[in-house]
């Protein structure tokens, strides 16, 4: 028997099953919620499977939207909460890697056997709190294993996007692939590029928020052989030794992997962010004087990284911020020594939250140094009570007043008069005016 702790979610769910049942149809919670609940995590959702066909189900559920009739897929909602209804299937042909020609509806015990892994092929009777495993998986469960249905290998042709989801599975749940599992990984590999780059993006993103060690599923990617197709920028990180006086820790690739490992919490932006912030140093690396030197890698990895988060198809507007900060990290072992309206500026940007924490763990895991981030904290926390970028006090038109044609050296001389703002250097607007007259005049001697 399952103990199943009812909430809003799981009852609309149960409702389901019981319409369904009550019919004379056979329902059951299938896949991934079944895996929650036996590892006692709360499902983010439920999927139904059922005996009953399509316009069987729409005629159950008034208001039943059909989603994929032709593979048996219908959305219902109770309670404001939706769920998939699907009748219990056997995949046809697939032609493409991704998707089967066609479906026959069938029995519970062939749809469990289409499913990709053992832990995601199991039912639950929620009314009879009972599991119905047909493949292993509840013993796959408890060994914490991921282990491909029947034979991984047709598993892997069927659907090339499955050898991403087995390491994001194991990845995030903290599993094992299972040997046999992992060997088909490794022969159809290169079979993943033939994936659209929206889907591979969408499980490489979950594996680097969602697994608690990010690090390791990226080593874990690039030994089963997927990394080198999907990111081959990223493996050429392997083996690129680093100054050990800057880098004890070792090459690139470990500099990297421990950086992932010891992201808190981490949004797309700095997972992506830490990944590929130093993707621009095996391009750039030269011995001078006795050491390694990557000199301009940030600028270099900056536009790889452009390159590769397009290819992925990730937000402009992501790909904006994380290359930025990507160009801009190596900006703060100088932070000391800048002018306070350099700091201002810099404190004050949209991405410097996300900056911050990259040049954190870039610190914590290479010389340890972390007292330019502690003079950062120190600074922001000083200049909380006000803005750290005040609305400026002179705007262009001021400046047009002052016989300042229009053009660039109107907005050569608003940076100046608003970084001697950002200074202290004039008190207020009028002052700020003073300082403009000034300058200007001296300009034109």
């Amino acid at each position: 028997m399952v103990n199943i702790i009812p909430t809003p979610l799981s009852e609309g769910a149960r409702q389901a099953v019981k319409r369904l049942q009550a019919a004379g149809f056979n329902a059951l919670w299938a896949g991934g919620c079944v895996r929650d609940l036996l590892m006692n995590r709360v499902p983010k959702d439920f999927d139904i499977a059922t005996s009953a066909v399509p316009d069987q189900v729409e005629r159950l559920f008034p208001g039943a939207v059909m989603v994929g009739k032709s593979f048996g897929v219908v959305r219902v909602k109770i309670q404001h909460h939706e769920y998939e209804v699907a009748t219990f299937r056997k995949d046809q042909t697939y032609r493409d890697g991704r998707h089967p020609e066609g479906v026959v509806f069938t029995d519970e015990q062939t749809d469990a056997q289409r499913r990709d892994f053992t832990v995601n092929a199991l039912f639950l009777d929620p009314l009879a709190g009972t599991v119905r495993d047909y493949v292993g998986g509840q013993a796959d469960l408890a060994a914490r294993l991921i282990r491909a249905v029947g034979r991984a290998d047709d598993r892997f042709a069927e659907d090339h996007l499955r050898m991403l989801r087995a390491v994001r599975f194991a990845a995030t749940l903290d599993f094992k692939l299972d040997p046999a599992t992992t060997d088909a990984i490794r022969r159809h590999a290169p079979q993943i590029g033939k994936v659209s780059a929206e889907r591979i993006q969408q499980e490489l993103t979950r594996i680097l928020l969602e697994a608690p060690q990010p690090g390791a599923a990226i080593e874990l990617l690039q030994a089963v052989g997927l990394l080198p197709v999907i990111m081959p920028e990223i493996s050429a990180l392997r083996g690129q030794e680093q100054p050990p006086q800057f880098h004890p820790e070792g090459d690139v690739w470990t500099h990297t992997i421990m950086m992932l490992n010891a992201m808190r919490q981490p949004d797309l932006r700095l997972a992506y962010a830490v990944l590929l912030h130093d993707v621009g140093k095996p391009g750039t690396a030269k011995f001078v004087e006795n050491r390694i030197r990557f000199d301009c890698h940030a600028g270099v990895g900056a536009a790889m990284a452009e390159e590769i988060l397009k290819r992925l198809r990730l937000p402009n507007d992501d790909i904006k911020a994380i290359v930025f900060c990507i160009g801009n990290h190596m900006r703060f072992m100088d932070v000391r020594r800048m002018r306070k309206a350099t700091l201002c500026r810099m404190v004050g940007a949209p991405t410097f939250a996300t900056e911050l924490e990259l040049h954190r763990l870039d610190c914590a895991a290479s010389h340890g140094d972390i007292t330019n981030h502690a003079f950062l904290v120190e600074f922001q926390a000083a200049r909380r009570a006000e803005p750290v970028l005040p609305r400026p006090w002179i705007s262009g038109h001021d400046i047009m007043s002052l016989d300042i044609p229009s053009g660039p050296e109107i907005g050569r001389w608003k940076q100046r008069v608003y970084d001697a703002q950002l200074e202290g250097l004039v008190e207020n607007r009028e002052a700020a005016l003073a300082w403009l007259r000034r300058e200007i005049a001296a300009a034109r001697r």
